[in-house]
């Protein structure tokens, strides 16, 4: 009997809680804000969005993310730029002697037109592979040792990663923004 009651009382215990988080943070919804809810039940052809989301991880489905985020960004400050965060950081080698001393990691935005960030996500691969050789190129000529971030360093960087864009996707790039800088020593 002893065995069964410990359980029981921790169940019992465990949905208070849940049902006191439960009131607690639905306090907030009143019934006005329910209804003034907008309600799409099935078959009603009044519904607003009938088709189905892309895949999670698709490309579609990325771009679309991506556009809404940076579509809000933009209508929010009227501005005429919009900021395409590239999705995985880069990683470069920083190799002395043929050993790797250390390793660089990058996170890269991309400046566009207003409603183009989509452009540049279906161009990522293309664009990835481009900022990389720039990135190595840094690497073997020594931008990333010693004080890797001076201004004038990465004004350098900053130019020739630009270039690079521009030259694989034209005008539609209008700045490069390096996010993030890591370097890490071996």
């Amino acid at each position: 009997m002893k065995k069964l009651l410990l359980p029981i009382i921790l169940a019992l215990v465990g949905v208070g809680g849940g049902i006191g988080a439960g009131i607690a943070l639905g306090a907030g919804a009143t019934a006005d804000t329910m209804a003034g809810a907008d309600t799409c039940l099935p078959g009603d052809p009044s519904a607003h969005d009938t088709a189905e989301p892309p895949p999670v991880g698709s490309p579609e489905a990325h771009a679309e993310a991506s556009a809404d985020r940076s579509t809000e960004a933009g209508a929010a400050e009227g501005a005429k730029y919009e900021y395409a965060k590239l999705n995985n950081q880069f990683v470069v080698p920083v190799v002395h002697d043929g050993k790797v001393q250390s390793m660089v990691v990058l996170s890269l935005s991309i400046e566009v037109a207003t409603g183009k960030t989509t452009d540049i996500f279906a161009a990522e691969p293309k664009l990835r592979d481009v900022f990389l050789q720039v990135l190595f190129d840094h690497a073997n000529i020594g931008g990333f040792d010693g004080d890797f971030t001076r201004s004038d360093n990465m004004r350098i960087l900053r130019g020739a990663l630009k270039t690079a864009g521009q030259r694989a996707m034209g005008d539609l790039v209008n700045d490069v923004l390096i996010m993030d800088i890591l370097r890490q020593d071996v």
